[in-house]
């Protein structure tokens, strides 16, 4: 028996979320009183029941991954282990959540500097490359480091119009045809839509092998569906303990009982905190392995919540702005604005009770009490200490803080945050009444760029953009 198939390992596994920090009775004025969230209670019982019904009606599918996926699990494993025996580098093409929890997972799973691991010590796995991002010196100098013959390209977008991987796209298929001919198609995959899109035109007519993004799966709730999981596999994670796990929160914020909902209450509280003028969310990591967290974060609470419009179109011009952290990192940059600054913020820690490795540190300079006491604990007992006293910190200076606690960092884990995070995403969407699932102010960056590099149909919005104001020259300094 797999250890995520034990019951009881799994709830040792269980995270946990401690607002205790959001309330009045720590945090005086600036918290919540437990009646100010039952007076909620009639919000929250619409909010659940829609969470429902959007469920049956199909309008949440990414809520299904964790039990729909079976045979594509198979196939993606099957996969990873052929592409181990043939490639070197395996690079995945994409950007916002198409990269963003591919990178999170894989900082959060595998060794801190897996690329530079001899490939005995990645377990024979090729290393991993995500360019999510089209600044041309980024692009060279990848190629300057990965041979072309030993590389499979993994470009991932739902429409196969996303400008930024599809120009990535011209330029790896261009390379491989030059150098290896029609051979060149067996080292790209494809993951997008099934039957719409570019993307997957282009994949039929070059034979390349195709993942599926399933419908209703949008990018910034995809990291369980093949856009996150063949990444991780091909690097030796165990997909299926973190679907596992995965399923294991659904079974907790699935209840109707926002007292008992972990995401119900999460969402509850910062909704809130935004209510009551805190704009901003911070996401603060007491891991390394746990850093890029608060970038997928970011994209998933920006773009889901920052709205114009509410369900009935009225404007409401909602949101709050993610800010990502890193401790002990930010503690010497940040945290200083976080104490004594405005009352605009919430801080969320990530901490973990158990890491994977243990540092000690030695005895030395024993003449000197500021540096000797450190010795005879280890870096475990520091950052933790450095965690709680940042929490008190915090609290001392009446400022709103919760705490989310993986018992360990691993696959398990990795999933219920992940989906923790969405449900929480998606009932504050509810209690904000938007839609959380849409991202309109996106379209009109996208829209102008695809004008003004003369993409056909776009023609009235090149000509909308060459009638913007001209820009003063006494607003430009030289």
């Amino acid at each position: 028996m797999k250890r995520y198939e034990d019951s009881s390992w799994q709830d040792r596994m269980a995270i946990s979320f401690d607002f205790n920090n959001m309330m009045a009775d720590f945090v005086g004025q600036e918290g919540f009183k437990w009646e100010e969230i039952e007076s909620l209670e009639p919000v929250l019982k619409r909010a659940g029941q829609a969470m429902v019904d959007k469920r049956k009606a199909g309008e949440m599918a990414w809520r299904e991954l964790p039990y729909n996926q079976a045979q594509v699990v198979q196939d993606i494993i099957e996969t990873a282990d052929q592409i181990k025996d043939k490639f070197d580098n395996f690079v995945a093409l994409g950007i916002g959540g198409s990269a963003l929890g591919p990178i999170a997972v894989q900082q959060a799973l595998n060794h801190m500097f897996y690329n530079e691991l001899p490939k005995e010590k990645r377990g024979g796995r090729p290393r991993f490359y995500v360019v999510d991002n089209i600044d041309p010196e980024r692009m060279e100098g990848l190629f300057d480091i990965i041979d072309l013959e030993k590389t499979l390209f993994n470009v991932i977008t739902k429409s196969g119009s996303t400008s930024e991987t599809m120009s990535q796209l011209l330029i790896v298929v261009d390379l491989l045809k030059s150098k290896l001919g029609d051979k060149f198609s067996d080292h790209i995959i494809a993951t997008t839509d099934r039957q719409k899109g570019n993307l997957i035109k282009i994949a039929k007519e070059e034979g390349f092998k195709t993942y599926y993004i399933p419908d209703g799966v949008g990018g910034r709730f995809s990291e369980l569906s093949p856009v996150g999981l063949l990444s991780a596999a091909v690097c030796g994670i165990d997909i299926e303990e973190m679907l596992t796990g995965a399923a294991y929160m659904d079974k907790k914020v699935s209840q109707s009982n926002p007292y008992k909902n972990p995401a119900y209450m999460a969402a509850t509280l910062q909704f809130l905190a935004m209510k009551a003028g805190k704009n901003i969310s911070v996401m603060m990591p007491y891991a390394d392995s746990l850093k890029y967290m608060a970038d997928w974060y970011a994209q998933l609470w920006a773009e889901s919540l920052g709205k114009r419009y509410d369900l009935q179109g009225n404007e409401v011009f909602v949101g709050q702005t993610p800010v990502k952290a890193l401790g002990v990192t930010d503690q010497h940059s940040q945290v200083q604005l976080y104490t004594e600054g405005p009352f605009d913020k919430v801080v969320t820690f990530l901490g973990v009770g158990e890491y994977r490795g243990k540092v000690a540190i030695p005895k030395g300079y024993e003449d000197i009490p500021a540096v000797a006491f450190l010795s005879g604990h280890c870096l475990n007992e520091l950052i933790h200490a450095e965690q709680v006293a940042t929490e008190y910190a915090l609290l001392k200076a009446n400022r709103l803080s919760r705490t989310i606690t993986l018992p360990q960092v691993n696959a398990f884990t990795v999933g219920q945050l992940l989906y923790f995070m969405e449900v929480e995403t998606a009932f504050a969407g509810e209690l904000l009444n938007i839609n959380a699932f849409d991202q309109p102010g996106v379209e009109e960056g996208k829209n102008a760029t695809y004008a003004l590099l003369g993409r056909p149909g776009y023609e009235d919005k090149k000509a909308e953009l060459d009638s913007r104001p001209k820009k003063n020259e006494k607003y430009i300094i030289r």
